[in-house]
This record gives C-alpha cells, structure tokens and sequence, in this order.
C-alpha cells in the first residue's frame, strides 16, 4: 500500500515462538536495563532538606529596583508591558508631585504595576525591554499557594526594600 509519503512499514506478521509467547527475551531485557540503573548517579534529591544548583541563566521572580538614593527606576514608559508574550504586566503611569522627588528620578512613575504570575511564562523577555533597568529577574522561583490573588504582584510586592531605610519588624513585648 503507498501513501502519501511513502514511510509504510512492513508489518511481520509470522506467528510467535514458543519463547517469544513466554516473553522471557522481553523480561530479562527489562530487569537488565533495571539492574544498569541501580548503580548510575541518583538523578532526585530530597528537596526541602536537599536543593540543586539553579543554571546561571535561571530566571525565577521578578523586582522592581531602585537607584542608589533609594528612589523607584521605574518610568512608567510600558514597554515591559508591551514586550510581554502572555500579556502578565499591568500598569498605571501618573505624574509626579511637587516634594516628591525623592521617591521617583522621573516626572512620571508607575502608579499601579502588577505582574500577575500565573500568566507569566518567565521569558525575562520585560527585563530585556526596560531601559532604565528597573525590573529584573532574581533567583528564587513562585512559592507555591492555594489563593490565584496570591500570585498577582503589586508594586509594593515587587519593590525591593530602600536601602536607606531598611524594614523593620515591630515584636510584642510579653
């Protein structure tokens, strides 16, 4: 029978021998390719207690940076929305005020910024786009979670802390 590529095969249709239908050749195969696994390098790890090296080009969560007096890099000028495949970056530009300006280096800023992860194929391709190298890629990857509004990242997620004035945690005196 021809078809259209021409890629038929010949099926054997020879009836079965007496080995061949105990299907020992077949079962000692297996156990062989079995037996040449056990003693190779274990390719799992126990992973909380145990963790892989990341590939140097690893691309994990994102963060917004800032410049050396701690103010936001972002511009707003939306080309790591645009670059973006899955359509994941959602901003909101608005203008700066007056006394503002040691919280934003432009005139304009990003008023709403939201990664939304579940979307976000992890390309990197945003980090490449932004000219001002406000936004890059760390390496740690998504915590898992049950809640989808968890894995939508505002800009008070993605903001790395001011240098200057370094986050502190308030304990209870008991």
């Amino acid at each position: 029978m021809q078809t259209l590529t021409n890629r038929a095969q010949p099926v054997d249709r020879r009836p079965m021998t007496f080995w061949e239908k105990m299907y020992l050749p077949a079962i000692a195969k297996g156990m062989g390719i079995t037996l040449s696994h056990i003693f190779k390098k274990k390719a799992t790890v126990n992973y909380p207690e145990e963790t892989r090296p990341f590939s140097p080009v690893f691309r994990g969560l994102h963060v917004l940076n800032r410049d050396e007096e701690g103010r936001e890099r972002c511009t707003a000028c939306g080309l790591c929305a645009v670059a973006c495949p899955a359509e994941a970056i959602t901003m909101e530009a608005a203008e700066r005020k007056d006394g503002e300006e040691h919280l934003y280096r432009e005139e304009k800023y990003a008023a709403r910024y939201e990664i939304n992860m579940l979307r976000c194929i992890f390309c990197g391709f945003c980090e490449e786009a932004c000219p001002k190298e406000a936004i890059y890629m760390t390496e740690t990857f998504a915590p898992a979670n049950y809640q989808r509004k968890s894995f939508i990242y505002g800009k008070d997620d993605l903001l790395i802390p001011d240098p200057k004035h370094p986050v502190t945690v308030n304990k209870k005196e008991q």
